[in-house]
């Protein structure tokens, strides 16, 4: 008796034991499956997304944006609805890259441009043919420039023709392979000059809006460079020195024994003088939001052929100097009553201009 009672009571326990893993495991089973209900309700929502954005609150636009003296609210409005919608168009390859729902390498109809290394995919035709239409029906008279469109020849002379940027896929080479830093950039200009950006990157489902004299913004919050909203963060990042900064630089499609010399000639003087760590992220737009939100301190391009164009630029630099960023050549000059030069073929931008000018003269050996 005595033993068969032990018998049963070992045996309640492992019972007990086994419908504990089983629950934990139900639990988690239900957990994980509600993870991927709510990203799969954000990236549908790109089909359903209307004018006022109210479908997913991380898309809606902000009040402060909304405001009667913000002379672009239409424009705005249209750009976001355009960005969701190419973005649905970037998702599905990125997430299935790798898994037994991944399409074919050849359903993305990969065409090289200057070389292997600066290709274009249908699904940057697709994105770029979709922004034209849209901004063809709600602005007939706005001008279009497009990364596609222009190819591999010099971009239109920008006019004072209210004039759309479009890039609509930055970060190709990351889509194709199924890495997740890629988006959609649309910037509008108005007199030569950029008035409005959107960014959207499907993926880590981040928004970045911004507008002339009106901020910066990431999924409806305003962003600031340098944390300002934090008296220690601000005084932090006041102090903040190459030597402690995050310095990112993207190296591109340049090649060449003398365009790699150049570029990593000015690596080099990064890490013999001393910073924090470097990055390369593969995506020039999403480095300047991220130089925005102070995540990256200093992005810089341009040391060869590599210097990015002007859909690379338009959105991503006014998300950066509305975010209270700076951004310059890296070669040429800067006057500060111009302000950045969508056009150059050049570019460094950061947290501050202090960290700006002290990271310029290192990489390009003018101190050290």
């Amino acid at each position: 008796m005595l033993g068969g009672g032990t018998n049963t009571k070992s045996s309640t326990v492992a019972a007990g034991l086994a419908i504990g893993c089983v629950t934990g495991a139900l639990l988690a089973h239900v957990q994980h499956k509600r993870k991927l209900n709510q990203r799969t309700r954000e990236v549908e929502s790109n089909d359903n997304v209307d004018d006022d954005m109210t479908f997913n609150p991380k898309f809606q636009i902000p009040k402060e944006l909304l405001v009667e003296e913000c002379p672009y609210k239409e424009e705005l409005k249209l750009a976001i609805k355009l960005a969701l919608q190419a973005g649905k168009n970037i998702y599905p390859h990125v997430d299935n890259k790798g898994t037994t729902s991944e399409s074919t390498t050849a359903s993305l109809g990969i065409s090289s441009k200057s070389n292997d290394a600066d290709f274009a995919t249908t699904i940057d035709i697709a994105n770029e043919k979709l922004v034209m239409e849209g901004i063809a029906t709600h602005f007939p008279s706005h001008k279009v420039i497009g990364e596609e469109e222009t190819g591999t020849g010099q971009p239109p002379v920008l006019t004072t023709d209210p004039t759309w940027i479009v890039d609509p896929i930055d970060g190709t080479a990351n889509f194709a392979n199924g890495l997740p830093l890629t988006c959609v950039s649309l910037g509008f200009c108005v007199g030569k000059k950029p008035v409005l950006g959107v960014v959207y990157a499907p993926l880590t489902c981040e928004l970045f809006l911004a507008v002339k004299g009106f901020g910066s913004y990431r999924n409806t919050c305003k962003i600031h460079s340098t944390s300002s909203s934090f008296k220690e963060e601000e005084e932090e990042e006041a102090l903040k020195t190459l030597s402690n900064a995050i310095v990112c630089f993207e190296f591109g499609s340049s090649r060449g024994e003398q365009n790699v010399k150049k570029l990593v000639s000015g690596m080099e003087r990064i890490l013999q003088h001393g910073c924090r760590c470097t990055r390369s992220l593969g995506s020039g737009v999403l480095d300047m939001c991220y130089v925005a939100t102070g995540k990256l301190d200093v992005v810089y391009c341009g040391m060869a052929n590599e210097g990015w164009k002007p859909w690379d630029y338009c959105a991503g630099s006014l998300v950066v100097e509305e975010a209270g960023g700076f951004v310059r050549s890296l070669q040429g000059g800067y006057v500060e009553e111009d302000g950045f030069d969508i056009y150059e073929s050049s570019m460094i931008c950061g947290v501050s201009k202090a960290l700006v000018e002290e990271s310029r003269g290192v990489i390009l050996g003018l101190s050290k």
